[in-house]
């Protein structure tokens, strides 16, 4: 070892291969929102190899588990994702969209690659306590429903993190650096309007029509655009609408209306003005409306203490070691994306775009302008609980558009392993940093209180409302 690698590093390489064969497990049985059985089965079965202590069925949902290992000290907890996406089957390591699996499901997110990371730096952490003999506790929280179902926020709810001191994640990316903690906290609420049926020629004077709501809702959250901050947004989907006869008048049809904001109290504002546009629908046709929050997350709460630590991790480490046999294959999937889609990760980070570079060679540095452009995570809500800090690590072609059959393609690579270590050995000396040092902890947590102080945390998630898991 040479002297200025970090002895932690060692305790992720040795395990290395364990955790490439759980992450290609969990790549293969891909698994969507809350019905992620299998794929939280690999993981409880590999935490209890390693000797973890063991909750299944934490805030009474199925698939969310948790391992803890260690004594005493601070408790670290690593936070990883094994949930899939619809639409996204593709077979690994080819560059042309062929769909493989019957559900349609996919990893198109990499969340396969996120969780057993994460569960490897955790598993690195628990070796090297115990190597040491270091009073300190790690825990590997295995978390359901990124995709829309936010899992972790309903974990912050029920108090799964009140014991926490610092929580570590990170996420599959085309570029390494630490994540600059900006997102868009949202509301997916459902708006089911109720009406009257009627024969639509004979008799349409006596229905009330629930899709004739619907639409005029879409009409009037779409005018409200013009009015909106930049950075908010709003998306809708059709649930029920009413039914394939164009003869009757629908008496019963759901949008799901997806709210996005720059922080929570925004949210709030446009949240507002949404529900007075369903009511108003409601009123122009004569229908009832009713509405069910689906699911909330919060906007992401930075920490600088806690990014300068994982910045000077990430420097000591380096970027992901590439090969030439990686860049081949990431150059075939390079042909079939858009210079707008490569040109747009360059642009995130403020880079002027490099199209030759196929796969990620450099460190972003922390402190790089903000271009815009974020989406949401329910990370924010245990950023608002407790000190969070998250990596992005190359796992894929430079300017490979997420939630994609491209990046599916890429989830069983070589260079999508090499990113996975790589994320785990980030993780786990930012851990073992932040347990060495009780500055480090204890500035990360005045500056985390300092922002509560100033911006109290609520929920999002209406207490009434709980996860959508089948009744068992």
């Amino acid at each position: 070892m040479s002297s200025n690698e970090n002895p932690i590093w060692s305790y992720v390489e040795a395990k290395r291969e364990e955790y490439i064969g759980l992450s290609d497990r969990v790549f293969d049985m891909p698994e969507i929102a809350y019905t992620e059985t299998r794929s939280c089965a690999e993981h409880t079965a590999m935490l209890k190899a390693e000797g973890f202590r063991v909750q299944e069925r934490i805030a009474g949902i199925p698939t969310a588990v948790m391992g803890e290992a260690g004594e005493g000290g601070p408790v670290i907890a690593i936070l990883g994702e094994y949930d899939a996406l619809p639409g996204l089957s593709q077979a690994p390591g080819l560059a042309e969209p062929q769909s493989i699996d019957a559900t349609g499901y996919g990893h198109g997110c990499g969340h396969n690659l996120l969780g057993s990371a994460a569960m490897l730096a955790a598993t690195a952490v628990k070796d090297w306590l115990a190597a040491e003999g270091i009073a300190a506790r790690v825990r590997y929280y295995g978390c359901p429903a990124e995709e829309g179902g936010a899992a972790k926020t309903y974990m912050v709810r029920e108090g799964l993190f009140d014991d926490v001191d610092i929580a570590i994640t990170w996420h599959p990316a085309s570029f390494n650096g630490v994540d600059d903690a900006r997102s868009l906290a949202n509301m997916r609420i459902d708006f089911t309007f109720t009406g009257k049926a009627a024969h639509a020629a004979a008799a349409p004077e006596l229905g009330r029509s629930a899709l004739d709501a619907v639409e005029l809702m879409n009409i009037g959250v779409n005018y409200m655009r013009e009015h909106m901050p930049d950075d908010a947004r709003v998306h809708y989907a059709y649930l029920d609408a009413g039914g394939p006869a164009p003869n009757v008048v629908q008496a019963k049809a759901t949008v799901r209306q997806l709210i996005r904001s720059r922080d929570l109290q925004g949210l709030g504002d446009l949240l507002a003005r949404v529900r007075a546009i369903g009511d108003g629908a409601a009123l122009m046709t004569g229908t009832q409306v009713t509405s069910k929050v689906h699911s909330a997350v919060s906007n992401l709460v930075g920490n600088r203490p806690l990014e300068e630590a994982m910045q000077a991790e990430f420097d000591a480490l380096g970027p992901v070691p590439f090969d030439d046999e990686d860049v081949t294959f990431a150059r075939e999937i390079r042909e079939t994306l858009t210079k707008a889609d490569i040109a747009d990760t360059f642009q995130r980070l403020s880079m002027k775009p490099d199209y030759d570079l196929a796969l990620c060679d450099f460190v972003a540095p922390l402190d790089r302008p903000f271009a815009g452009g974020m989406g949401s995570t329910d990370v924010g809500d245990v950023s608002w609980a407790v000190p969070t800090v998250q990596a992005r690590v190359a796992t894929c072609a430079m300017g490979t558009p997420f939630h994609t059959w491209q990046l599916t393609a890429q989830g069983k690579e070589p260079f999508a392993h090499k990113g996975m270590e790589h994320a785990a050995k980030v993780m786990a000396a930012t851990a073992r940093s932040v347990i060495a040092n009780e500055v480090l902890l204890a500035n990360a947590k005045k500056v985390h209180a300092a922002h509560l102080a100033e911006f109290p945390y609520s929920c999002p998630i209406p207490a009434e409302t709980r996860p959508p898991v089948a009744a068992e």
